[in-house]
Order: structure tokens, then sequence, then C-alpha cells
């Protein structure tokens, strides 16, 4: 299986594990919290057929990578991602961040800027900042984000099975847009990635992305389902335009989080249009 190593732990290297399917201009799929690349299984048959490089990697603490006890924060996730983008060379990319991978591109761009890239999409997205404070009274209050804490120490299984459950709003969409099967696939994915990492990643929801979105200087398209119970859309999506110069909103009528597995057809779609503009 195909790994970049990106630090050490002790004796133990850390790799990011991905795949590379395809020929043409690459696209660099971001996965979010608690799944691996797979969860793009839909976006990476189309964009392949589409004459598309598409490349997909797994955050570090879930599916194939390493589960490391430390390095859970953006700066190393965008790390991660330079370490990858550079040791495959990966020019004029699309990047493609879902959830928390959303965080992973604008702190990228942030940080790296966007030598490597040629545009970008943020689905679902965490940025531009969810923590209330005094200059962001849109945020949410730390005390949510201690619940959520205290609730996966207590009993990962269950914080994971509930939180997947928003992520799906499987209450809704279970049996039609979102099969027992593929619930339970999810599932699975996520209690085999890292105990710790399925803690240490919900502080670094609360990242403030504001100063990274500033420094975005490639044309960005966001897509957000308007029933997103996992980050709002009116916390996050509608927010992006006063931080982005060159951004558009997709607004996906009744899509929950979890936008590229249940509407499938309207994200792939927009994905292209976006991508031969």
């Amino acid at each position: 299986m195909p790994h970049v190593t990106v630090g050490s732990e002790g004796a133990s290297p850390i790799e990011i594990y991905y795949e590379d399917h395809g020929t043409g201009t690459p696209v660099v799929l971001s996965h979010g919290y608690p799944l691996s690349g797979r969860a793009w299984e839909k976006q990476v048959s189309a964009l392949v057929a589409a004459g598309y490089r598409v490349i997909a990697y797994d955050r570090r603490g879930w599916g194939n990578s390493s589960q490391p006890s430390s390095g859970y924060d953006y700066d190393t996730f965008a790390g991660d991602l330079n370490v990858l983008l550079t040791k495959l060379d990966v020019r004029d990319a699309i990047l493609v961040g879902h959830s928390m991978g959303t965080g992973d591109v604008a702190r990228y761009l942030g940080r790296y800027g966007s030598e490597r890239v040629a545009k970008a999409v943020l689905m679902s997205p965490i940025p531009p900042f969810l923590l209330k404070t005094e200059d962001n009274p849109e945020g949410a209050p730390q005390s949510l984000f201690d619940e959520f804490i205290q609730a996966a120490k207590a009993d990962r299984y269950v914080w994971l099975k509930q939180f997947l459950e928003n992520f799906y709003n499987f209450d809704v969409y279970g049996g039609s847009l979102v099969s027992d099967e593929a619930f339970r696939a999810s599932w699975n994915v996520a209690v085999a990635g890292s105990p710790l990492a399925a803690v240490a990643c919900i502080p670094t929801w609360l990242t403030d992305f504001r100063q990274d979105l500033s420094k975005i200087d490639v044309p960005v398209l966001v897509i957000q389902g308007d029933q997103d119970r996992v980050l709002p859309i009116g916390v996050t999506g509608q927010r992006l335009s006063a931080f982005i110069g060159d951004t558009r909103l997709l607004v996906i009528e009744g899509g929950p989080h979890a936008i590229a597995w249940t509407h499938t057809d309207q994200v792939n779609d927009a994905l292209l249009d976006f991508f031969q503009e």
C-alpha cells in the first residue's frame, strides 16, 4: 500500500496512506471526521471516468494511516498534506475537502500558498471559526465542545454512532439515501480509527481559520446542505464569502452533512462544472 512518511514517534515512522488513480489534472481529496479516504468512493469513480487524476488520502489517526499519539492539530494536518503533495510532485491541483478536510485545505493554502494549487472546494465546511467569542458572536459556546469531548471519552462507540446519525441525518434518510449497510460500514471505519484521534480531533474544530481564508488566492467553490446538523450552514458556508475573495456557494436543498454520499449526482455535477470552467 502506498504511504508517505511525514514524521516519527519514537522509533516508528508516521505514515500517511493514499490512493492515486487515473491521469490528468490532479484532484486531491481530504476526508472528514471520523472516516477515511474511502468516504469519497462515489466521487473517485466519477472523477477518474471524467479524465482526472484522483488522490485520496487518510488523515493521521484514521484509515490505513498511522495512529500516533500526537499531531492532531491543523498545522500538522496541513504539513502532512504538504509532504504528500511535494512527494508526489503534484501541481495545478484542485484541493477538495469535506468537513474536517476543509480545514486541511484552508490551513494548507494559508500556510503554504497556491504554488501547487489551481482551485479549491470546501464541502460542508468547518471554517471560518466555530467558537463563540467577542469578535465571533455567530459561533457556538465552548461548553458544547466540552460536552462532545466528554462523550467521546466516556463511550467512544456510542459517541461515534450518534455523530454518524447526525452526519447522515439518518432519521430522515436512513433506508433511502443511506442504507443500513452503508451506515454500518461508516461506523466500522470510525471505530477502527485511533481512540486518541477520536477525542483529540474535537478541539481542532475550534481552530480560527479567518486569517488563512484571507490569504486564499484561487477560486473556491463551497458546497453545503441546508440541513447540515454537524456544521450548520449559517455558521459556516454562508459566512465564507466575507473572507475569501473569489468564492461561490452552492446550497443543496435537504442536504445533510454527508452530501457527497446522499446527494452524489448534485455534488459530482457541481465538482465537474467547477473543474472544467
